[in-house]
């Protein structure tokens, strides 16, 4: 049946209220395909028409399809499309889909998704109403969605989610349509109640770190933006959250910021799609006065350069190493990048069995990859809800094949695996994670070391010990792009892989190979990038990796010197040679020209200007050697030169 076409003045307008995702949701394309009732939502496209039966149509049996269909973010796509062109049909076509909705009443079971819906409804009402040529809506529709969205309301309500994210969206929403729409909250007790719930929700939720409680760096941009919106709109009507809602926001974009890669996305870790969230960033550099957070939104054209590069977040266990912000001799996105996790699988159902992986980026592109999510749904066969949550998915080791934590669609149940930061340390020139994880599947306990080293490449130490024979599977899955562009080569027992812009040499595998892998970048969306599979057998392994971004050039030539008690590698390129000694304790070592006594160190020896040593704070030099000493006021670390 078709909408009418007569139009009323209009007793009842949402008042205007700040849209967080305006800028997101405004693709023409999405609008003329909602025009004509088709939609695409976890990368399948259906034809279900302006009017769809809502209860009835044929939707694919992932039930998130469903869930984003009907969460209604197309229609700011059709309030974008109208006020650029004042073409009707798109407001029209708005109309017989919000109409359709009513008057089918399908049954809602997910709160969040009402939550949603609420919140896009309003944002493209308003948008609509604030176009200059908005001629109102069909007669009877405005009572009609006011009357719909106090239903909502009330069941929302009645059912919210006790807490994580979809609690927040939950708040959010009700915040929204007590902001907007002021009879459906006559005497400011849901205003009030949402403000408190909502402070309350990001105290309990976002961890004293900042990182959300799901340990998800997607799900941890989503409720921030609920958490910035609320601030923004706060700000406009004129109200305040009680004290310490900005500290802890400011923590939560602490970590936003840290987490983006230096060409501008986030890494897919648990449960995650990538993608840009520095609108997100510049909006809390506006609301909070954080200059570090403008600089980083607008990749350095403005602002400040953030005071730390190497950042870490212990109570969600993600550590990251960056050579720097675009403040240096490196443009922004050129800056070298990595992310550690070595925290807890996280509360609730989105955690990965990912302990210890790591994602690394250079020269404005992601080089190794976390694979992100794809899915929710275990079917159809082969069940890929367990291959991107499974531990061969990340860029981490594998026992005998199995995962960290055993597998669950969602939230495990029983014990799961446990990572932790032993320590972090370094100086200018060297930066070094040591991490830890013990699973409750095997006895092996994986420690692994990652030392940055000269804000250029990467040595990746993993030893894994156990006391039975065992099958270790190291893995570091990459970009598409490499799929048709790697070679891989066995020999001296060193495996080593190029790739575009990228050398992979790996010390202690008994084998490697290329396996074939996947990148998801949105839900429903996977694309075919290769692995490479280091393996190797007994009671312990160790792994020697070393990670050099090459942009035009070829792999570095690698040297294992010693293995016992720790590792010593030496890496040759054109003009410069490193030695780099990882031990478990103190020991003495020879690093090219100086014998030494330290637990961590490092020398650079170049062509022409002579050579360098750092050490940890415990470390010495031999006797009788004729080297300048001296110490970083900053971390204690020696230093060492000729003398």
């Amino acid at each position: 049946m078709a909408v009418p076409t007569a139009r009323a003045p209009e007793a009842i307008r949402p008042r205007p209220v700040f849209c967080v995702i305006e800028g997101v949701q405004a693709s023409r394309a999405v609008a003329e395909d909602a025009r004509r009732g088709r939609f695409t939502h976890c990368g399948l496209t259906l034809d279900l028409g302006v009017e769809p039966d809502w209860t009835g149509a044929g939707l694919p049996s992932d039930r998130e399809w469903r869930i984003e269909w009907t969460k209604f973010y197309w229609g700011l796509d059709l309030a974008r499309a109208f006020d650029e062109t004042d073409d009707v049909g798109y407001l029209e076509a708005w109309e017989r889909l919000v109409g359709s909705w009513i008057r089918a009443q399908p049954p809602d079971t997910e709160t969040h998704v009402v939550g949603r819906r609420i919140q896009n409804w309003i944002y493209a009402w308003d948008a609509f109403a604030r176009s200059p040529a908005f001629p109102g809506l069909v007669d009877g529709l405005p009572a009609a969605i006011a009357r719909e969205l106090g239903e909502q309301v009330a069941f929302l309500m009645a059912h919210l989610t006790p807490q994580r994210n979809h609690r927040t969206l939950e708040l959010y929403a009700l915040f929204v349509a007590a902001l907007a729409l002021p009879e459906l909250d006559p005497d400011g007790d849901l205003l009030d109640f949402t403000m408190d719930a909502l402070h309350a929700n990001l105290r309990d939720d976002l961890w004293p770190d900042g990182v959300q409680r799901e340990c998800s760096t997607h799900y941890h941009m989503l409720v921030l933006r609920s958490f910035l919106a609320a601030r923004e709109n706060a700000r406009r009507f004129g109200l305040s959250f009680p004290p310490g809602y900005d500290e802890r926001l400011g923590l939560a974009c602490e970590f936003a910021m840290h987490a983006h890669r230096p060409d501008g996305a986030i890494p897919a870790i648990s449960d995650s799609d990538t993608g840009s969230y520095a609108d997100l960033l510049l909006l809390a550099a506006d609301l909070l006065g954080r200059e570090d957070l403008r600089w980083a939104a607008t990749e350095g054209r403005s602002g400040r350069p953030p005071a730390v590069r190497h950042a870490s977040f212990p109570w969600g266990g993600y550590h990251v190493q960056r050579s720097g912000w675009g403040d240096g001799e490196r443009a922004f996105a050129d800056e070298r990048y990595l992310i550690l996790d070595a925290g807890p699988v996280g509360d609730g159902g989105h955690g990965h069995y990912d302990a210890l992986s790591v994602e690394i980026a250079a020269d404005g592109a992601p080089l190794v990859l976390d694979p992100g999510r794809f899915t929710y749904a275990e079917e159809p066969a082969p069940n890929m809800r367990r291959w991107f949550k499974g531990t061969a998915a990340h860029n981490t080791v594998s026992v005998d094949g199995l995962d960290q934590t055993p597998y669950q669609r969602s939230k495990p149940r029983g014990r799961t695996a446990e990572a932790r930061l032993v320590e972090r340390g370094g100086t200018d020139g060297l930066d070094l994670l040591v991490a830890e994880v013990a699973s409750p599947v095997y006895e092996v306990v994986h420690r692994r070391r990652v030392a940055f080293v000269a804000d250029e490449y990467w040595l990746i130490e993993d030893l894994l010990a156990g006391w039975a024979d065992h099958r270790y599977d190291l893995r570091y899955h990459l970009a598409p792009e490499a799929a048709d562009a790697c070679e891989l080569a066995m020999e001296d027992g060193l495996a080593t892989l190029t790739a575009p812009g990228l050398a992979l040499v790996v010390g202690g595998a008994a084998e490697a190979s290329l396996e074939p892998g996947w990148i998801s970048p949105l839900y429903g969306v996977r694309t075919s990038a290769p692995v490479l599979l280091a393996s190797a057998h007994g009671a312990g392994a160790r792994f020697l990796s070393v990670v050099m971004p090459t942009p035009g050039a070829g792999a570095p030539h690698v040297r294992i010197l010693s293995a016992e008690g720790g590792s010593v590698v030496e890496v040759t390129v054109s003009g410069w040679r490193d030695v780099v000694s990882l031990g478990d304790g103190l020991r003495t070592v020879e690093l090219g020209p100086v014998r030494c006594t330290a637990r961590v160190a490092w020398l650079r020896e170049h062509s022409c200007d002579g050579w360098v040593l750092r050490m940890d704070p415990g470390g010495s030099v031999a006797d009788g050697q004729a080297v300048a000493l001296s110490r970083d006021p900053a971390s204690s670390w020696l230093f060492a030169s000729p003398g």
